[in-house]
């Protein structure tokens, strides 16, 4: 007898699409050669940044299209309801869902401004955020590399527009061990 009302619960957009773009940052994010060849440590903590960096990319683009902003946010909020469902999987009690919650997006944010502001600012300041962020400081040469692969994706995205990101029929570059550029 709700049905009628689950418009108000679930916003307009393309679910199907968002999916398919959600899919394809976990997939790529849980990726074997980032954990195994570059260093990135293969815990909850590891595979939440690999999640957030490839997420950042993807919304990063989304955002810089014309009428971008509404897929960004769908695809944001799919992330929020995916990190609330694991929380609950994992016996996190509903009065301490919200705080972990807030933190994730914290998490997020902060990353998410550190990662912009080192693409401004040129040079080998992706790799030094990477390398605080997701390596905490160790290993400069695989932080350097992931930079690398960082670059490589976002090239692959920037000359997309709205709908050819929003077609879900691109794909992130190898994370294989690869030089510098």
């Amino acid at each position: 007898m709700l049905w009628p009302f689950n418009r108000f619960r679930n916003p307009p957009g393309p679910r199907s699409t968002i999916e398919a773009i959600y899919g394809m940052i976990v997939a790529q994010a849980r990726e074997p050669a980032f954990y195994a060849s570059l260093n990135v440590p293969d815990t909850v903590n590891g595979r939440f940044d690999m999640l957030l960096l490839h997420l950042w990319m993807v919304l990063r683009r989304l955002r810089a299209c014309e009428d971008g902003e509404v897929p960004a946010q769908v695809l944001f909020d799919r992330f929020c309801a995916d990190m609330d469902d694991n929380l609950r999987e994992m016996g996190v009690g509903d009065l301490t869902v919200p705080r972990r919650m807030q933190e994730f997006g914290e998490a997020f944010y902060g990353r998410s401004a550190a990662y912009d502001a080192a693409l401004d600012a040129g040079g080998d300041e992706l790799a030094t955020a990477i390398g605080r962020n997701i390596l905490d400081s160790a290993h400069a040469a695989s932080a350097t590399r992931i930079a690398a692969y960082v670059r490589e994706a976002l090239a692959i995205l920037a000359p997309r527009g709205r709908d050819a990101l929003l077609s879900a029929d691109w794909r992130f570059p190898s994370p294989a061990i690869r030089d510098p550029q």
